[in-house]
């Protein structure tokens, strides 16, 4: 009886949000459950920061195969983790967990992933000079991800010197890549060797961006920001002519890591994104 009990169970994931309203999530993995056939159910839920411990201990005594974190609750569940990638532990945050089969949570980092699968569809960053931009938790997962991916130079700006400092050592550290600071400056002039350019810039945050000089035909730029208009980025790599790979690709290209990590499944990036457009035209 316990067994078919058991078997009748979905398997339950969920986005844990501070706020959860307005995340995607939900949406995107319903679409790619069905698509895959699978009846796994997601749960969109809010929680304050002060409440992740109790909330990721409920995780995993009610069985679920683990969650998104997002907001300030991906630096504020690092304590209550079981196990942390090297990613995880790199970037100082988790953007995603699942529960081994012991019960244990095990802290992900995919946001540096996504941006090097989205870079890749446009450009091979091996032995390049990669700018970029921002240094918090999803500007040094994507540093990582890019000095793992053979980069000759990653440069770092930030409008805190301290932390592109931090930054720039620590991936010196690595010993996979030169690093170096390129000083803040409202008008940002892209140095010459560059040719990817990432900018980690929070949406919320695009006012204090910087004005962009120097972008060329040959470089790729890619803007994490989740955005249904033209961001400042995206019209200053338009006026350049350069390649601009936009956050709502990054986004689905995280989703469908985030899904094959969960489901051992690929998800479809294509149909993730018409997803992602409906769920914004909303």
């Amino acid at each position: 009886m316990d067994r078919l009990v058991s078997a009748a169970l979905q398997d339950v994931v969920a986005l844990l949000g501070c706020p959860a309203a307005g995340n995607p999530a939900q949406y995107l993995f319903e679409r790619a459950f069905a698509a895959a056939g699978l009846d796994w159910r997601f749960l969109s839920l809010d929680v304050a920061s002060d409440r992740i411990g109790d909330a990721l201990a409920g995780v995993s005594a009610l069985g679920f195969r683990g969650c998104i974190l997002d907001g300030p609750l991906r630096k504020a569940a690092l304590p209550f983790l079981g196990q942390a990638s090297p990613a995880t532990a790199f970037a100082g945050a988790a953007s995603l967990v699942h529960t081994a089969g012991d019960g244990v949570l095990v802290g992900h980092m995919t946001d540096g992933r996504a941006v090097l699968a989205a870079l890749r569809m446009h450009a091979d960053v091996a032995d390049e000079h990669v700018l970029v931009v921002g240094a918090g938790a999803v500007a040094r997962a994507m540093a990582l991800e890019l000095a793992l991916a053979g980069a000759r130079e990653v440069l770092v700006c930030n409008r805190g010197a301290e932390r592109a400092s931090a930054l720039v050592d620590d991936i010196a550290a690595l010993g996979r890549a030169t690093a170096t600071v390129v000083p803040w400056q409202p008008t940002l002039e892209v140095p010459e060797r560059v040719r990817v350019v990432v900018s980690a810039v929070p949406s919320l945050a695009a006012r204090a961006a910087p004005e962009w000089r120097g972008l060329r035909g040959d470089h790729v730029v890619v803007d994490t920001a989740i955005a249904s208009g033209t961001t400042a980025m995206a019209a200053a790599a338009a006026r350049a002519g350069a390649c601009f790979v936009d956050g709502l690709e990054v986004h689905c290209q995280r989703t469908a890591i985030d899904f094959q990590a969960w489901t051992g499944r690929e998800a479809d990036t294509d149909q993730l994104r018409e997803a992602l457009d409906e769920f914004l035209d909303a």
